[in-house]
């Protein structure tokens, strides 16, 4: 994908180097750093890949840090293969999360399909969803209830964007993890469920989306 510049965090040179080789030739512009405090003074990036076991600082620290700053893309690309450290990283606002060993095609075929989801980001004639007292704007990238604005992570917010645009309709767990995450979403279930918890908490009610047993979840229609 030309002129799509990518910020590689990785502080193992037998990594980095040919991993950097190798997006370049698929036609990205990389910029590769060592450490986490680099990552964070780096310029900005349309997405970044990111490692955790950095020599100066978590990698989830750094997620944390960057998702605090803005909403640009992260793919957690790492050692730590167990179960609670993806869905740690996917609850710190990680976009995708690629265990170490890897394959270049696998890797490609997931930055392009994080930078299609984001690409896709607030597409559509009207960039506001309604649902009563909620409002999700696509454009900005914001969401309040009753005029409250909500802190959410990107894939929070993707949530709840999708089932707020058709409130009332029940989302089958596959819908939304082929929408919100990825068509070939290998990652733990698990993480859906985290998400549905963390975003329920944060409108206030947990009522605000309604569990659809053995199916998956809707939005409650408050029009």
């Amino acid at each position: 994908m030309e002129g799509v510049q990518l910020l590689i965090v990785e502080d193992d040179d037998a990594i980095a180097i040919p991993l950097e080789e190798g997006l370049e030739r698929e036609g990205f512009e990389c910029t590769r750093v060592a450490t986490g405090a680099a990552a964070l003074e780096a310029p900005p990036a349309d997405l970044v890949l990111l490692d955790l076991g950095l020599p100066d600082m978590d990698g989830n620290d750094v997620c944390r840090e960057l998702r605090a700053r803005s909403n640009v893309p992260v793919i957690v690309v790492t050692a730590r293969g167990e179960e609670v450290d993806k869905v740690v990283g996917l609850e710190l606002g990680a976009d995708d999360y690629l265990v170490k060993p890897f394959g270049l095609r696998e890797l490609v075929a997931r930055i392009r399909a994080v930078l299609r989801r984001t690409d896709a980001r607030g597409d559509g004639e009207d960039p506001i969803l309604r649902d009563g007292l909620l409002e999700v704007d696509t454009r900005t990238h914001r969401s309040t209830v009753d005029g409250s604005e909500m802190n959410l992570t990107p894939k929070e917010f993707d949530l709840l964007a999708l089932l707020a645009t058709d409130p009332g309709a029940t989302f089958t767990r596959e819908e939304i993890l082929e929408q919100v995450w990825d068509a070939h979403w290998y990652g733990p279930t698990k993480t859906l469920d985290v998400h549905v918890a963390s975003l329920r908490k944060k409108l206030g009610d947990p009522d605000w989306i309604e569990t659809v047993r053995g199916v998956g979840f809707r939005l409650r229609d408050d029009r």
